[in-house]
C-alpha cells in the first residue's frame, strides 16, 4: 500500500463484510497490509501471533471480534446463543495471558449481552446490535483515552527534551495516538521538538520495527538504539524522561511491560531520569495485588535464535529462556499516567483514587 502508516486505523470493523480489519504488524516495516479476520481461529491467531498487539488494540480487536462471531451464532433462543457466545469468549481469552485488556474487553462485551438478553429480555438480534454498539464505544473510548493520556503526559516534560521509550506503545498498539507515544505525538503537533530514543526491544524487535517506523513516518526526530545502550544515552544527558506503556498494572503499582523495561527503569533511577508508565485505566488490575501475581507469557525459542537472521545465530540445542514481559517494581516508577490523571507513590492509594474517579464519571471523559 502507498499510504502512510498513520493514515490507517490499527483496528477497524467492517460490519458489511462481518470482519475485523487490522494492520498485520508482523509484516512491518517492510510491507503495510490490511487483513480481514472473520473466524474465531483468524482472530485468535492474529492476537497470539502478534498481528495485532498492544494492550489497547488487543482489547478493541477482541470486542469487535466477539461481535463478529456473535453474527455467526444461529441460535435464536438467548440461552442457547449465550452458551455459544461464552465458548467464543473463552477461546479468544486464551490467546494472550498477560495483557489485561483482552479479558477486560471480553467481560465488558459479555456483560452487555447478559444485560440485553437475560435482564431485559431482548431478542438475539437486539443483543447483537447492543454488542455492535459496545464494540464501537470501546474503540471510540480508546481514542479519547489515549489522547487524554497524551495531554496528562505532556505536562511532565518540556520542549526540547530527550525521551526514551521501550517496545511499542504507539499508534500501532492502540487505535490512534498510543499510550507512551501520545505525549510525543501531541508535543510534535505543538512544535516541542522532542528527541526520541527508541530501544530496539528484544525478542520481537517491536521498537525497531514498529516504534521507530511510526515515529519516523510521522516526522518525529527518532533515533533507534539497541537495548543495551540506554545507560550510555542517559549518562550523556540525552534523556530527560522515559515513557513506556504496559500490559497490566497491579494494585501496588508494579507494572508488566515488554521484557527489558525493568532494566531501563533500574538504569534510569541510577541516572535520576524519571520513568513514566502510560496506562489506560482498563489496564489497571486492582484484583492483582502485586507484580508477582502477573502471569508472564513465554515465547518460542526461535524468536531469539533464528527469527531475525538470514542464518541461525545461536548454536543448535542451546537452551533459551524467552519471556515476553518483565515486571517493573513500583519503586522504580515516577508516575503512572492515566486518562484520569497521574498516579504517584504510594500507588496502592493513588491508583484506588484514580479508579474511584473513573467509577464516579461512569468511565466517560
Amino acid at each position: 500500500m502507498e499510504n502512510n502508516i498513520m493514515e490507517y486505523d490499527t483496528v477497524a470493523l467492517d460490519d458489511e463484510k462481518s470482519a475485523v480489519v487490522i494492520i498485520d504488524q508482523t509484516l512491518l516495516p517492510g510491507r503495510t497490509e490490511l487483513i480481514s479476520l472473520k473466524t474465531a481461529q483468524d482472530i485468535w491467531d492474529a492476537i497470539y501471533l502478534l498481528k495485532v498487539r498492544g494492550a489497547p488494540a488487543i482489547g478493541v480487536a477482541a470486542a469487535m471480534g466477539i461481535y463478529v462471531l456473535s453474527k455467526q451464532i444461529q441460535e435464536e433462543d438467548f440461552g442457547d446463543f449465550y452458551d455459544r457466545f461464552r465458548e467464543y469468549k473463552d477461546y479468544l481469552d486464551s490467546s494472550r495471558p498477560t495483557a489485561v485488556n483482552l479479558s477486560w474487553a471480553l467481560k465488558r462485551m459479555e456483560a452487555v449481552a447478559l444485560k440485553a438478553g437475560r435482564d431485559e429480555g431482548k431478542s438475539v438480534a437486539e443483543v447483537r446490535e447492543a454488542l455492535r454498539r459496545e464494540a464501537l464505544d470501546i474503540r471510540d473510548e480508546d481514542i479519547r483515552v489515549c489522547r487524554k493520556i497524551g495531554e496528562n503526559g505532556l505536562g511532565l516534560v518540556k520542549p526540547g527534551d530527550g525521551i526514551l521509550t521501550h517496545c511499542n506503545a504507539g499508534k500501532l498498539a492502540a487505535v490512534k495516538y498510543g499510550t507512551a507515544t501520545a505525549p510525543i505525538y501531541l508535543g510534535h503537533e505543538k512544535g516541542y521538538g522532542f528527541r526520541v530514543y527508541a530501544d530496539e526491544t528484544r525478542p520481537l524487535l517491536q521498537g525497531a520495527r514498529l516504534t521507530a517506523f511510526e515515529l519516523h513516518s510521522s516526522g518525529v526526530d527518532v533515533t533507534l538504539i539497541c537495548d543495551n545502550m540506554s545507560a550510555n544515552v542517559m549518562s550523556r544527558g540525552l534523556v530527560q524522561a522515559v515513557f513506556v506503556g504496559c500490559d497490566r498494572v497491579a494494585a501496588n503499582g508494579d507494572t508488566a511491560n515488554k521484557i527489558g523495561t525493568s532494566v531501563v527503569a533500574t538504569v534510569a533511577k541510577h541516572y535520576g531520569v524519571p520513568v513514566y508508565v502510560c496506562a489506560p485505566t482498563s489496564t489497571i488490575d486492582m484484583e492483582t495485588p502485586t507484580g508477582a501475581e502477573i502471569r508472564i507469557e513465554e515465547r518460542p525459542d526461535r524468536e531469539v535464535t533464528e527469527m531475525w537472521y538470514k542464518e541461525r545465530m545461536a548454536p543448535e540445542g542451546v537452551k533459551v529462556y524467552n519471556p515476553a514481559f518483565d515486571v517493573t517494581a513500583h519503586d522504580l516508577i515516577s508516575g503512572i499516567v492515566t486518562e484520569y490523571g497521574v498516579a504517584r507513590a504510594p500507588y496502592s492509594q493513588s491508583l484506588r483514587e484514580i479508579m474511584e474517579k473513573k467509577h464516579a464519571s461512569s468511565g466517560l471523559l
